[in-house]
């Protein structure tokens, strides 16, 4: 039962950012990064407000190194994977940054093999490589058959991104706190960092479909995704909901390139071996919890 639970938690969270990229896409097309951040933020913080003030739950104490460990863990978690992945959005084509930025499963894998105790490291390396390889070919695969189709720090937002997704999913099972109360902190920081931002660009705000839609994003993909994703991880782990995790870039890229976003030869190459070594590192580490 406490599986079957967080596969629906991760099924939900795999579904709602999936559409991220596609949504961000539209609004970067018109909006600078900033206001789209805020209203992600605004949106999330709502989300997460309303579920720590209607859960029925009490919360146990907390030390005072614990509850600072859960900040920075949300800060880096929300704010520093939401805030890196816009500006790789909007410095490259977003199809290439998605495939990028949704490497975290194989720096997850390479955590595995660095620091537990794997039931075959090498298998599961050899996996994580090959998805390197790809997001090598992904990079390579310009439109003009050219390194680093875009701006160069869009790439290292991407890479930078994944690094913070990764971290944040090794270390959110372990910690006593809350999805709502861990994230809800680091949305709000979010919130004034986003509208600071916003207010020294000083651009006219979105309004209309472009509001509902930046709103939908925070409240979607960042507040429900994330709390959905984190429920998931501390009813289970990280064994078969992370095979679920895994269907994100494929069906983020799929919704992109319905949208008319299109890769080359050599970035469907790598867009190839990034989730079928993205598949693999789920399937394997899957069977090694069922084998334990």
């Amino acid at each position: 039962m406490v599986v079957r639970s967080a596969l629906v938690f991760a099924a939900g969270a795999v579904a709602l950012w999936s559409t991220n990229a596609l949504v961000g896409k539209s609004l970067l097309a018109t909006h600078p990064v900033s206001q789209v951040q805020f209203l992600q933020f605004a949106g999330a913080a709502l989300v997460f407000a309303l579920i720590r003030f209607t859960s029925r739950e009490g919360a146990p104490p907390v030390a005072p190194s614990g509850a600072f460990a859960a900040f920075v863990v949300g800060l880096i978690g929300l704010v520093g994977t939401m805030v890196l992945q816009y500006i790789a959005f909007a410095s490259m084509p977003v199809i290439e940054a998605n495939l990028v930025a949704y490497t975290w499963p194989l720096m997850v894998a390479a955590a595995v093999i660095a620091f537990e105790n794997p039931r075959r490291p090498a298998l599961l390396g050899l996996a994580a490589a090959l998805g390197f390889v790809g997001v090598a070919l992904v990079i390579s695969g310009g439109r003009d058959r050219t390194w680093f189709q875009g701006d160069l720090v869009g790439y290292f937002a991407a890479f930078g991104s994944a690094l913070c997704m990764a971290f944040y999913s090794v270390t959110v099972g372990r910690l006593g706190t809350s999805p709502e109360r861990l994230l809800l902190p680091s949305s709000l920081i979010g919130v004034a960092l986003t509208l600071l931002w916003s207010a020294r660009e000083g651009v006219a705000w979105p309004t209309g479909v472009d509001l509902a839609l930046g709103l939908y994003l925070g409240a979607g993909p960042m507040g429900l995704g994330y709390y959905f994703w984190s429920r998931a991880l501390k009813l289970e782990g990280s064994g078969k909901v992370a095979v679920v995790a895994y269907l994100t870039p494929i069906a983020s890229t799929l919704l992109l390139t319905l949208s008319g976003e299109r890769l080359t030869t050599t970035a469907i190459a790598g867009a190839v071996l990034v989730i079928g070594s993205c598949i693999a590192v789920g399937l394997e580490r899957s069977e090694a919890q069922d084998y334990v």
